[in-house]
């Protein structure tokens, strides 16, 4: 009822010995590496690196990892961010976890941040935990809560629940703002 499959020779033609495996494991090269396996989850994945003689205009968004050592301008959103020496944000970060050792010119938004001893900030940084270590340059208020990734702006309280009033149109009584 079973049989044993015969053993593969060590010559004959590589095609029809990579015939019989399934096509998930192989490439018209050979085997696959290691490397290309999926992984289970998003901190596994090859961050995306933008050079030092890359520029780009306009906002980056990725669910992984974003390490940048040229010049973003414009807004960055990703799960991590790692700053290199040499690099340049002129607009907002939105990151999970955020290591500085270049310049932001914007407001950092981010569960862990870090400025390492040659980081220029200048902008607010919203966080859970902040570290700056000695050396860094910080212009700018650091602001401590417990969901900085979230979408609604930080406004003070008493702003937020006094009402507005707006005369009408007729230039009367005036009314609560909508």
């Amino acid at each position: 009822m079973f049989t044993k499959k015969p053993e593969r020779e060590m010559g004959g033609d590589p095609l029809t010995k990579m015939s019989d495996r399934p096509a998930s494991e192989t490439t018209p090269f050979g085997e696959r590496s290691p490397s290309y396996a999926k992984s289970p989850g998003p901190s596994k994945l090859v961050p995306s690196i933008i050079g030092e003689d890359l520029m780009i205009t306009g906002n980056v968004t990725s669910k992984g990892e974003i390490q940048v050592d040229g010049e973003i301008q414009g807004d960055v959103q990703c799960g991590s961010l790692l700053l290199g020496d040499k690099s340049q944000i002129t607009g907002c970060v939105l990151a999970e976890d955020v290591v500085v050792r270049g310049r932001v010119l914007g407001s950092i938004r981010g569960l862990r941040v870090t400025l390492q001893a040659q980081s220029h900030v200048e902008g607010d940084i919203f966080h859970q935990s902040l570290a700056i270590e000695q050396g860094a340059y910080f212009e700018g208020k650091s602001r401590r809560t417990d969901d900085p990734l979230g979408t609604k702006a930080d406004k003070p309280a008493a702003a937020a629940d006094k009402p507005r009033t707006e005369p009408n149109a007729a230039g009367a009584a005036p009314r609560a703002a909508e």
